[in-house]
């Protein structure tokens, strides 16, 4: 009898549980090892946070899934991977408990498979003042994204008596990723400010350590589109343009205080902008997992990378951007240095970035993390995850790979929820990291990478977050909906 552990319950560790749990006999055991109460479909968080959703509208308890599943279920907090086992040579994981009542215990859980996917930690700290308990809001969870309704809704309200406002939306530092939740964001703020009557009140100014509008941190994009092949910084300019959005970009935010952010260019400026409402994303991390072998020594640096990503079967050698190539990047998650441990989704360490890196005046990097995300997540979950079940049955080796320089995504962004008049963009990309080997002039298969904004792409977003909250809930037919 088997027992595969999976640490995380976001999209890619709930993806994995699942199909291993579909996938391996009775007799193995599936446990899934999450801080957290409750599976949250972080893509519909920006709905909360302008106030068009509830938290329990995007989230849901986890328990009751999974014990209707056949999971075993620990609501606790991964602290420490003992690989090489202990004294009964048996891998575990240290636990400490966050269940109410029994909150702070710490327990050992044993795997023969394990599969970090705990996802990034939200490193406010790397900015002064960023962030909930800062001086700025969050879409990052339901909760931040409730708090940042109440405010943004407060601030409607004082328009609505005719005082005028400046909201900031973006990235908190210069190696921020997830560039798409803040444009989806500031283009829901917008459309909302325009339903609510006060958008001539309104100053919208979106702030990115993008090196231009459209990087979105893969190095930008060329779409079809209306016949024509468009730069996605063009894509994204217009589509701010005619709603009257400014945007600033290149940037590095150093500082947040109260109505105030202050941040450093690419040139080398120090600049400064006033706000009465920001919502600013931080950069990411790992989660801080150690490791340790058997006689208590500390061997973290074995398994992940400084960031406190988990290193795979990547190639790490540092080398400049022109020699940077799609084969860099993993196919297996696979530890290197134990064969039964994987990463998928955030928690993997990326080789590089995909961006094109680059250094402010004054040594400071300004340039987008590579996202890692919602559609891919899930792909190399449910990949990881029928390579561990093949390995369980006798495979000598992981069976499937999704690398993300083999493998397309498809990214819906809200742009305005409305069933009559409001827009989403619809864009696919192929590959994702770009392979300027097999396609040199743009890096990607340009007949399978297009864009579109329009009603019919809002529509497919409400279909998106009722079906993939539908397929979390492990809803009859679940496994036949796509990542």
């Amino acid at each position: 009898m088997a027992r595969a552990v999976v640490l995380g319950a976001g999209i890619s560790g709930h993806t994995a549980a699942l199909f291993l749990r579909k996938w391996l006999p009775k007799r193995d055991t599936v446990i899934v090892v999450s801080p957290l109460a409750h599976y949250n479909w972080i893509p519909s968080n920006i709905w909360v946070g302008v106030g068009l959703l509830k938290p329990d509208q995007v989230r849901f308890p986890l328990a009751p899934v999974y014990e209707r599943a056949g999971i075993e279920f620990h609501q606790a907090k991964a602290l420490t991977l003992h690989p090489r086992g202990g004294a009964a040579d048996r891998a575990f994981v240290e636990v400490e408990s966050t269940t109410p009542g029994r909150a702070g215990q710490i327990e050992r859980v044993p795997y023969d498979f394990l599969i970090n996917a705990t996802g990034p930690k939200l490193n406010f700290a790397a900015t002064e003042g960023l962030g909930p308990g800062g001086h700025s809001f969050s879409v990052c969870t339901a909760e931040h994204a409730e708090e940042t309704a109440k405010a943004f809704l407060d601030l409607v309200e004082r328009m609505r008596r005719g005082e005028r406002k400046r909201f900031v939306v973006g990235m908190g530092h210069g190696g921020c990723t997830c560039q798409g939740a803040a444009f989806e964001y500031v283009v829901n703020l917008e459309f909302e400010l325009r339903a609510h009557k006060v958008r001539d009140k309104a100053e919208i100014v979106y702030l990115s350590n993008e090196y231009e509008m459209g990087d979105f941190g893969m190095d930008g994009v060329h779409v079809r589109r209306g016949g024509y092949i468009t730069p996605s910084k063009i894509f994204t300019e217009s589509l701010f343009a005619e709603r009257g959005i400014d945007w600033i970009t290149g940037a590095h935010v150093r500082k947040v205080e109260p109505g105030r952010a202050y941040y450093e260019t690419l040139a080398g400026e120090e600049r400064e902008i006033a706000f009465d409402f920001a919502m600013l994303l931080p950069p990411f991390t790992g989660v801080g997992l150690k490791a340790q072998d058997p006689a208590g020594a500390d061997i973290t640096a074995d398994l992940f990378a400084p960031s406190g990503f988990m290193k795979v079967d990547a190639d790490y050698e540092p080398k400049p951007y022109e020699r940077w190539r799609a084969r860099d990047w993993p196919r297996y998650y696979r530890s290197p240095a134990f064969p039964n441990v994987f990463a998928t989704g955030i928690a993997f360490a990326p080789p590089h970035p995909i961006s094109r890196p680059r250094v402010s005046a004054r040594g400071v990097t300004i340039s987008p993390s590579p996202p890692r995300t919602g559609m891919p997540s899930a792909m190399i979950a449910k990949a990881v995850a029928r390579s561990i079940v093949d390995l369980i049955g006798g495979a000598p080796a992981p069976t499937h790979s999704a690398s993300m320089a083999e493998m397309g995504a498809a990214c819906v962004a809200s742009a305005g929820a409305n069933p009559l008049t409001g827009t989403a963009a619809s864009i696919t990309v192929f590959p994702i990291v770009p392979d300027y080997d097999t396609y040199p002039e743009y890096g990607r298969d340009i007949d399978y990478t297009f864009g579109e904004i329009g009603l019919a792409g809002h529509w497919i977003k409400i279909l998106l977050h009722h079906m993939f909250l539908y397929k979390a809930r492990r809803r009859p037919g679940w496994w036949l909906i796509p990542e």
